[in-house]
């Protein structure tokens, strides 16, 4: 059996398009992806988080892509890599002021720097309070060599390990010649991920740009929301005034499964938290996405006090296990271990 198909329990073809849905039921088993690897243990998009979150059982990792001034792609969740990288110690003087999204940034850039600058860098823990033993140790890496990392601990381990690659302000780059779109399905195409059952999302919080890689490559596709007040980069430079929030109506959905397999929408689209920070009703986001066909992968979920609403009980389990009974696909997370735990206690009736 094909791998998305053996994953996902039923696939219908809306507008063209192939698309993936699963039942909310616990003989479906929800995806661990393992958002930028295993952030809460090591620092994010390096070899060791992969394997890391491969070890404790993420069925995807997830590179977000940007491009260096050569116009390679390289795994960093923002193209300021001042908080993430040893860039500023290093290369004091290419610190640049940019407008990236509309918003001013002052920092150190992926697009300023070229491959063999950027491989002398090494990665390090942005929040203060995660594990930072591993800071100055690891490498910058490309996408070909998080393709290479899948391929290799599926070939090991006999499980078949996907990518989840995000492009980062699609808009911002083409804008400045360094479009990511041509050079993400020629890689994937590459390395045989030219099919609708490929082990691989291809993601992005723009409309736009999922459009066109559509018509590039059958890999299936997922649109990311973020808080239903803001709106995708692209309808804000083409003056399209619909919100996160508008884009989650079942009209709004079927016409996103037309050029999509799934959503990926920030986890308080589903459960969403009052002025207080207590969880109100869940929405119908779940059961309307899979109505119209797509596929449901919340993001993200993390262990810490911090990032937990005070209904759990500072317990991440009860925040998985909510989610997986409302039926979502799969979800993102900083801790896999975690997440497979919450997972098997789910498939488990518990």
């Amino acid at each position: 059996m094909r791998f998305i198909a053996a994953l996902l329990s039923a696939a219908m073809t809306l507008g063209g398009v192939m698309a993936t849905t699963a039942l909310a039921a616990p003989t479906n088993k929800p995806l661990v992806l393992g958002h930028r690897g295993a952030a809460g243990h090591v620092p994010e998009h390096t070899r060791l988080g992969y394997e890391t979150a491969i070890k404790m059982g993420a069925d995807f990792i997830e590179p977000d892509l940007v491009p260096t001034r050569d116009g390679y792609l390289v795994a960093r969740h923002e193209n300021d890599i001042t908080e993430t990288t040893d860039a500023a110690i290093k290369f004091p003087e290419r610190v640049a002021i940019k407008m990236i999204d509309g918003k001013r940034i002052k920092g150190w850039f992926t697009e300023d720097f070229t491959l063999a600058e950027i491989k002398t860098l090494r990665a390090k823990e942005r929040l203060n309070f995660r594990n930072h033993a591993n800071d100055g140790t690891q490498e910058i890496l490309t996408l070909q060599e998080v393709i290479d990392i899948a391929k290799k601990a599926t070939k090991e381990t006999g499980r078949t390990i996907g990518i989840y690659p995000e492009t980062k302000h699609p808009t911002y780059f083409r804008s400045i010649g360094l479009p990511l779109e041509e050079t993400l399905v020629k890689i994937l195409k590459e390395n045989g991920y030219d099919d609708p059952n490929a082990p691989c999302f291809i993601q992005s919080f723009e409309y736009q740009n999922l459009q066109d890689i559509r018509k590039m490559i059958k890999t299936p596709i997922v649109f990311l929301y973020e808080d239903k007040h803001l709106r995708p980069y692209d309808f804000v430079v083409k003056g399209d005034p619909r919100t996160y929030g508008d884009l989650t109506k079942p009209e709004e959905l079927a016409k996103i499964a037309k050029f999509a397999n799934g959503i990926g929408p920030y986890k308080r689209l589903i459960v969403p938290q009052n002025a207080d920070k207590s969880l109100a009703a869940p929405t119908t986001l779940v059961a309307d996405a899979h109505k119209a066909g797509l596929v449901v992968h919340p993001y993200t979920f993390r262990n810490e006090p911090v990032f937990l609403a005070p209904d759990y009980k500072n317990d991440p389990l009860q925040e998985y296990s909510q989610f997986f009974k409302l039926g979502v696909d799969g979800l993102f997370s900083d801790f896999a271990d975690t997440a497979v735990k919450a997972r098997e206690l789910y498939l488990q009736g518990k």
